[in-house]
């Protein structure tokens, strides 16, 4: 197996490129055995980035991701969100001192606030390094922040030490590429990849497939190579299969051609002007 390439978030720490999605793990009690397996094979795969968040599943996903990682904290780079309805500078506090209980963890790694809401961003990143300041989080991010958000963010205190920003992209929803992505490249910011198969839309899309084919790859394993060229793109796929886990795993040895790009292109064209941020 290759190694797995990283990114470099703006402290100097180094994470996978690729990681692992828990949006709807814990809903179901009877699933609950085999996403802890699935989460474990996938961390024995090199994936050690494992994102969660206290509404997946009203906190159940983060009990899943704590039973995984039991025993195993050390090599995991754990990243949660807290809720806008949350982020007030006490809510912030007591809903990260939840998410740990639940992480059975004393650190979250990356905190990120989910969506921007009501609360003043200025309460929210104080909160954040207050708890960084306590050793709770390593670092802080956002998620599903536009480029007038994060202008906005920059300009409350401390706001310039936001690490990464997560947000929806695959090869179909190439919004951020117009100017999103630029901007935060520029500054160091990392960008996080959520539903890099849309949700399973484009899994089967027949571009995808012929390009994959190509390789000896499949559909799946082309959206998530399309993501890890980018130096400073983490994707994040969900799956609690052990197969899909070990394909995705894969995917980090496929290295499109210009030839493959320009298919891409020509099937889901780059944004030439402004489109709203997408969200699921």
């Amino acid at each position: 197996m290759s190694q797995m390439p990283q990114a470099t978030l703006p402290d100097g720490t180094r994470v996978p490129v690729l990681g692992q999605g828990t949006w709807r793990m814990g809903e179901s009690r009877s699933a609950v055995a085999a996403e802890v397996r699935a989460l474990q094979a996938g961390i024995d795969l090199g994936m050690t980035l494992i994102d969660t968040a206290e509404m997946y599943a009203d906190g159940g996903a983060e009990q899943v991701v704590g039973e995984a990682i039991r025993g195993r904290r050390d090599g995991i780079y754990l990243v949660s969100k807290v809720l806008p309805t949350n982020a007030s500078r006490r809510g912030t506090i007591a809903a990260c001192e939840a998410s740990l209980k639940r992480l059975g963890t004393d650190r979250i790694d990356l905190y990120l606030l989910h969506w921007r809401g009501r609360h003043p961003l200025a309460d929210t990143v104080t909160a954040f390094e207050d708890l960084k300041a306590a050793g709770k989080i390593g670092a802080w991010g956002v998620s599903n922040f536009d480029v007038d958000d994060m202008e906005d963010l920059l300009s409350v205190e401390d706001g310039g030490n936001v690490a990464a920003n997560q947000v929806l992209y695959n090869p179909a929803r190439r919004g951020i590429e117009f100017d999103l992505l630029p901007w935060t490249a520029r500054r160091g910011i990392a960008t996080m990849a959520y539903a890099p198969f849309d949700k399973g839309g484009i899994v089967d899309h027949p571009v995808l497939a012929r390009i994959g084919a190509a390789h000896g790859a499949t559909a799946a394993q082309v959206a998530l190579a399309f993501l890890m060229e980018r130096d400073d793109v983490i994707a994040i796929p969900k799956s609690s299969s052990l197969e899909r886990l070990a394909e995705n795993r894969k995917a980090v040895d496929l290295k499109l051609t210009p030839e493959d790009r320009a298919a891409l292109d020509a099937a889901f064209p780059p944004p030439k002007r402004k489109r709203p941020l997408e969200m699921i």
